[in-house]
């Protein structure tokens, strides 16, 4: 057992890596909920262990599966976001796949964290029939309003505009080997939701309403089961500047050696002007190079992303990707000339000749699900994550 401390509680608690779970015999959805991935955001622990106490105090009825799982034991126990590499950075395909054949060496605390997650994922994947939904809870280091982060697909899409809170696409873009990204190639609905700045009661507040509203949308339990206004509200009343769909389009990366520090009062979907100066790298002002909402500002010591630029999506843009990967309209993409398939077998990821892709903008390739862009020998490697989705798993979407 692990102590964790909250600096917004005042409170510390013992937990294990399974902070708690609840299975029916009736077959139903499986929830599978993750926190403290981050050392440093223990806000999303308490209040899942916060939702179990009460289901098992009030016994609420439920159908299927719910799993509450830790993530960095050793980073959570003494308040640090990790040991040496970021718990939520190790997850790329390449790197699954040594931990799978067993040529992953655990030098580490980091990779033993890592080790422990996926066997016990693993262990639920295999036992358990679905339908399946991967929740991260996470929080920032700035002061923000609840927000997903949700790679684009159109089942995370369709099963995430649910909630009452702005939602972020496009992450994994820029960030390499996030927990979630893997669990998409798998084919699940996996998405991330960030309840406020890491100490903040608030934060805790927020998780735990959105736990509850995930139980209801993926029809765990019942609505009226629980004081479901009361918990939509919670998150409802803290976006009520906007509840749009947002993408990034650009992040300033802290290279290794860089002096990187963000200019103070900065809070996520903030809007700013051209010209405004952000941050200062290395003696030099960061400025912003035109108008747009600035997302995850750093304001800790820990981490490599100074901050992101986001813009609003039209609604007929998503309206109109839609109906463009519906009717599986990339398959012609590959008559275009300098395109082909990574895997004439497969057909998810397309090989770009970087000549012909600057005649394209990137927001053609976000219209038929393509991201996660990766230039390599003067060509662009681009991953559909419509093709892994397990769409006939939920049909309720």
């Amino acid at each position: 057992m692990t102590k964790i401390y909250s600096r917004a509680l005042q409170k510390e608690i013992e937990v294990g890596r399974l902070i708690g779970n609840k299975v029916s015999q009736e077959e139903g959805p499986v929830l599978i909920f993750t926190g403290g991935i981050h050392g440093n955001e223990p806000s999303g622990i308490f209040a899942l262990k916060k939702v179990l106490d009460k289901m098992e105090e009030e016994k609420i009825p439920f159908k299927g599966s719910f799993y509450a799982i830790c993530g960095n034991l050793w980073a959570l126990e003494r308040g640090e976001r990790f040991h040496k590499h970021d718990l939520n950075r190790l997850w790329s395909m390449d790197r699954m796949e040594l931990l799978k054949s067993g040529k992953l060496k655990n030098e580490d605390e980091d990779t033993n964290q890592q080790l422990e997650i996926y066997d016990l994922i693993s262990n639920i994947l295999e036992k358990e029939k679905g339908p399946f939904y991967f929740i991260d809870l996470h929080t920032t280091s700035s002061e923000t309003m609840p927000f997903l982060t949700v790679n684009d697909s159109l089942l995370n899409r369709k099963f995430t505009e649910q909630y009452p809170v702005p939602m972020i696409l496009g992450i994994e873009e820029y960030l390499d080997g996030p927990l979630l990204s893997y669990i998409n190639e798998l084919g699940y609905i996996a998405f991330g939701f960030e309840g406020g700045q890491h100490d903040d009661l608030a934060s805790i507040e927020n998780h735990e309403a959105f736990v509850w509203l995930s139980m209801v949308y993926a029809g765990f339990i019942q609505k009226d089961a629980i004081d479901f206004d009361h918990y939509h509200a919670v998150l409802a009343k803290s976006c009520i500047d906007t509840q749009d769909i947002f993408e990034i389009y650009y992040r300033h990366e802290i290279q290794t050696g860089d002096q990187f520090k963000m200019k103070p009062g900065f809070v996520n979907f903030q809007p700013v002007e051209k010209g405004q100066v952000l941050a200062e790298s290395n003696g030099e002002e960061l400025r912003a190079k035109e108008n747009h909402r600035i997302f995850m500002p750093l304001y800790q010591s820990q981490g490599n992303d100074g901050y992101f630029s986001i813009r609003k999506i039209p609604n007929i843009f998503l309206s109109f990707s839609a109906t463009l990967r519906k009717y599986r309209t990339d398959r012609f993409l590959v008559f275009l000339p300098g395109v082909k398939w990574a895997s004439k077998e497969h057909k998810d990821v397309l090989i770009v000749n970087a000549q012909i892709a600057r005649f394209f903008t990137k927001k053609f390739f976000h219209l038929l699900g393509y991201r996660s862009q990766k230039l390599e020998n003067k060509k662009y490697i681009m991953k559909n994550r419509e093709a892994a989705s397990r769409g006939i798993e939920y049909p309720n979407l």
